[in-house]
């Protein structure tokens, strides 16, 4: 508890000093070399510590064709492969020997690789980074060991059914974007990959350049320092020349349902969405649905108390808005204990959503939310890495972290009246697609 107090007086000190209406309270450096490549210093007041994000705006939405799903993530676990200059072995130990904690994540819209170390190691690290972004050299005997590596990583996640369910969502509610499928890809795309290695290298070849990528370097840095630093080794990447043509999702014209049957033994679930708008900081639109998505189906809302507190008949239920480039989906899901409650729990799910077309939200509830959800992003910058990291995510949707203060201070505007009009433009019957899932084990 005193932890976390701390940190919100650290950031109650910061957005006093900087900017008391910005949610987001470092100052900090943005760069553009000429070959593209922008560079975020943020500079905070935790000692000695860096830590160094590269986030490259290629994910699972950059898929665009057929038979090709899942490079994005499998690019992931090749970029530690290693280069010319410093074996996949060598890079590791450099690592260790530095006392650093590296890892990598993707999502539908980036992939990052992300670093935390002292600062004295800087200039090394960043070396290494720059080498294997332009550098990168893997193999095809390492590539195919990588593929089966992948292959085991979507086998095992597919052993949870929520993993199937959200498939399953994702290739129904849409048809034509790469939204269609996971960041993992499709199976049949993944078990095609140790075959795909001359695709391989045209895929890194497009993506894996200055334009697409954004570095962020948090921590007890010297911006100046740190730019002559990405000048030295980075400005010689080369800018690419490709521009993916994403195709646009056609309007959904009537709702939609699937049903997935599970093997073995598992509590039901149910799934039900709707075709949002993209990431907007200019407008109310996301902060609206991300209202709704906590005044209904929150743990102090009046279906999670019905359903999870009272009755006692759904263990799980969480809901999340579109948060996407390119509009995605406004879902709601639950885990429900007895497959006879489905229908009626699903109607209730429905129902909460429509009330918010039909009725205005309670405004002391709003300002309620809005006060946490600010204490909330506080609070989770208590270190430089978290403080990186959350950059990261908003630099994947605008590649600045200006986004923050733009999104935070539409969701300052919010009011009862944005909600109910974001509820009737998307969270309506055409919009909307269900998916079920129940298991078959003990059927005859």
């Amino acid at each position: 508890m005193q932890f976390r107090k701390t940190a919100l007086l650290i950031f109650l000190a910061a957005t006093s000093l900087f900017a008391a209406s910005k949610i987001f309270p470092y100052p900090y450096v943005q760069e553009d070399l000429p070959n593209g490549l922008r560079l975020i210093t943020i500079p905070t007041d935790y000692p000695n510590i860096v830590s160094l994000f590269i986030v490259v705006g290629a994910g699972s939405r950059n898929e665009v064709e057929p038979g090709k799903s899942g490079f994005a993530h499998l690019f992931e676990h090749l970029m530690f492969r290693g280069t010319p200059e410093f074996s996949a072995e060598q890079y590791q130990s450099e690592l260790q020997n530095a006392g650093a904690a590296s890892n990598a994540f993707t999502s539908d819209d980036l992939t990052a690789f992300h670093t935390t170390f002292s600062k004295e190691d800087l200039p090394r690290i960043l070396s290494m980074e720059a080498d294997r972004f332009a550098h990168l050299s893997v193999p095809p005997a390492t590539f195919k060991t990588e593929t089966l590596a992948v292959l085991g990583e979507y086998n095992k996640n597919s052993a949870s059914p929520t993993q199937k369910l959200f498939e399953t969502l994702r290739a129904t509610a849409f048809k034509v974007h790469p939204y269609q499928h996971t960041t993992m890809g499709f199976l049949k795309d993944i078990e095609a990959f140790p075959d795909e290695y001359d695709y391989s290298r045209q895929f890194f070849d497009r993506y894996y350049r200055p334009e697409y990528t954004t570095i962020i370097v948090t921590g007890d840095v010297d911006p100046k320092r740190v730019r002559a630093l990405i000048d030295e080794r980075w400005s010689t990447w080369k800018r690419g020349d490709f521009k993916p043509s994403i195709p646009a999702e056609p309007p959904q014209d009537a709702p939609r349902t699937a049903h997935v049957d599970w093997p073995t033994e598992t509590l039901p679930w149910v799934a039900v969405a709707y075709r949002g708008p993209a990431y907007t900081d200019s407008s109310e639109e996301t902060a609206a649905l991300d209202a709704i998505s906590r005044l209904g189906f929150g743990e102090t809302s009046p279906l999670y108390q019905k359903l999870v507190i009272d009755e006692q008949k759904v263990d799980a239920i969480n809901a999340g808005p579109p948060n996407n480039i390119d509009p995605e989906l406004f879902g709601v899901f639950a885990r429900v204990k007895n497959a006879a409650d489905m229908p009626s729990i699903q109607q209730q799910i429905i129902a909460t959503i429509e009330g918010f077309a039909s009725k205005p939200v309670d405004s002391k509830k709003l300002d309620a939310l809005k006060e946490h959800l600010r204490y909330e992003f506080a609070l989770q910058l208590d270190n430089s890495e978290s403080i990186a990291g959350a950059v990261a995510q908003y630099v994947a949707l605008r590649r600045t972290p200006e986004t923050i203060n733009r999104y935070y201070d539409a969701y300052a505007r919010l009011t009862p009246a944005d909600i109910e009009k974001a509820a009737r433009k998307y969270l309506i019957d055409k919009n909307r697609t269900v998916v079920t899932l129940t298991s078959t084990a003990g059927a005859k």
